[in-house]
């Protein structure tokens, strides 16, 4: 090592020790070029095809997000679209149904107003056949009361029926005529 400070310090060549000779330079263009051949030719293609493959992938990716995006905004727009339908058949049935209600409710009162009327009919008719048939009844027993009662007070019998009859007629006129005149 000493040999080699004395041969770089001999006065007639001004060495530089940051610039390298120029054998050192051209030995080392070669596997330089040699490796850049080599990294341009088979690692930069194969880098660049990686790439390319991945950003295929990607752009792939990002097309199946925006598809799959854009089906999901569509199926929300006919789920709305179909739940704001069904939302307005659903009021139109609530509507018919009310107003179905409101028809057969007025269907059945009118009924039980019908059958009110009817029985309220049937039942005056009834109590008008009983009221008939219970002023035969007392007409025939007030009337054999009568002629009892006043055969009692008279001391004759009253056997005779026309006799009878008109008499009992008569007082039940009088009767009537009397309960008229009360109301």
């Amino acid at each position: 090592m000493l040999t080699e400070l004395v041969i770089a310090a001999e006065p007639g060549e001004d060495v530089n020790p940051l610039i390298p000779a120029w054998y050192d330079i051209v030995y080392s263009i070669i596997p330089f070029a040699l490796v850049l051949l080599l990294f341009w030719k088979v690692v930069l293609p194969r880098m660049q095809k990686m790439l390319d493959e991945r950003a295929a992938k990607i752009e792939g990716g990002i097309e199946q997000a925006e598809s799959a995006q854009a089906e999901a905004k569509e199926a929300l727009e006919k789920y709305n679209a179909m739940l704001a339908e069904a939302r307005a058949e659903a009021a139109k049935i609530r509507e018919q149904a009310r107003v179905d209600g409101g028809a057969i409710l007025a269907e059945l009162k009118e009924q039980a107003s019908t059958e009110a009327a009817r029985i309220t009919a049937t039942a005056q008719a009834q109590i008008e056949a009983e009221r008939q048939a219970a002023l035969v009844s007392l007409r025939s027993e007030v009337g054999s009361l009568a002629i009892d009662l006043a055969s009692g007070v008279i001391g004759e019998s009253l056997a005779d029926d026309k006799k009878a009859t008109a008499l009992v007629d008569r007082f039940l006129a009088d009767l009537e005529q009397s309960e008229k005149a009360a109301k």
